[in-house]
């Protein structure tokens, strides 16, 4: 699944097209390294996200670098939508 999929998918932020900003302002890291959009993942990936936090994600993406980082583990890749419940089960957040 790609990288900006997932993180609309598990809401961890509110839509694709923030995702995409959030890569290609080279805030989202996977496994260490700066990654694309299309980045494809895999279980066991870490995620970090250095701009808005998952609540905060309508932040206009020119405050990103302004909210701490957060670091995600992939439990699950899911093959669709998932319900809201279900989208919490699909990672792990390393940093409290």
């Amino acid at each position: 699944m790609r990288l900006d999929k997932f993180l609309q998918v598990s809401r961890l932020v509110k839509r694709r097209t923030i995702a995409n900003t959030l890569c290609s302002k080279g805030a989202v890291s996977v496994n260490g390294h700066v990654a694309k959009a299309g980045k494809m993942l895999v279980v066991g990936d870490v995620i970090r996200l250095s701009g808005p936090a998952p609540s905060a994600a309508e932040v206009h993406p020119a405050d990103i670098g302004e909210v701490s980082e957060s670091e995600y583990e992939i439990l699950e890749l899911p093959s669709g939508n998932v319900s809201r419940a279900r989208a919490a089960t699909l990672y792990r957040q390393l940093n409290p």
